[in-house]
């Protein structure tokens, strides 16, 4: 069988790049990367968030294409049972399902008003109201998981699907320096710290490609 494919867009701008990305690495599946170009359509889509359904990443697997983040992942978790993307309980599997959806379709304020982009470094950033509710939602998110499952991940003493899904959150957080109890704060700096995110960060510092629109304070 050929080597799985992921096609991807910018590692400084693609969040739905990352969350398939990282999927892929923490259920150990050996696949290639094929990046497109900045200035195709579907990448300017994923970047801008002017499609509601994205085509990138996509993951070609034999005779399997999976195009879809969610689905990427519920594909692995079929495919690498042993990797733990979700969790084994039916309750915590169906918690998991329910906030990677809420991440999937919601947050649409924070992710407008903070996209992705880790090469920068926006200090004293403002953010606005409708983006503040967004981001106390996901720190309510993370706390009660916390609660539940006690750490140092969402689900648990391994990173996951959920963990995946809320990466791109992590980096925005950190770029535009939002404030973040303590227990929010470890756990951005414990996803930072996954050798998955280290490799996809410093390859996102090299890329020289920029897209004005998101060099932009909003």
């Amino acid at each position: 069988m050929a080597k799985p494919v992921l096609t991807i867009s910018s590692k400084n701008y693609g969040a739905w790049s990352l969350r398939g990305w990282l999927m892929c690495r923490l259920a150990g599946l050996d696949f290639s990367e094929k990046v497109i170009p900045p200035d195709d359509p579907a990448m300017k889509a994923e970047m801008l968030l002017l499609s509601s359904s994205m085509l990138v990443p996509s993951l070609q697997h034999g005779g399997v294409k999976v195009w879809d983040t969610l689905a990427i992942g519920e594909y692995l978790n079929e495919i690498k049972p042993k990797a733990g993307l979700l969790p084994d309980d039916i309750a915590a599997r169906a918690h998991c399902r329910a906030i990677c959806g809420e991440m999937h379709s919601g947050f649409s304020s924070m992710r407008g008003a903070l996209p992705m982009n880790i090469k920068a470094h926006f200090k004293n950033f403002k953010v606005w109201s409708r983006a503040q509710a967004d981001i106390d939602r996901i720190v309510a998110i993370w706390r009660e998981c916390f609660k539940a499952y006690g750490g140092p991940f969402l689900f648990g003493k391994q990173p996951g699907m959920a963990d995946a899904m809320y990466a791109p959150v992590v980096t925005r957080f950190l770029s535009y320096d939002v404030a973040l109890d303590s227990a929010c704060a470890a756990y951005c700096k414990r996803v930072m710290e996954l050798p998955a995110m280290k490799e996809w960060v410093a390859a996102a510092k090299q890329e020289p490609e920029e897209i004005d629109e998101l060099d932009a304070e909003f």
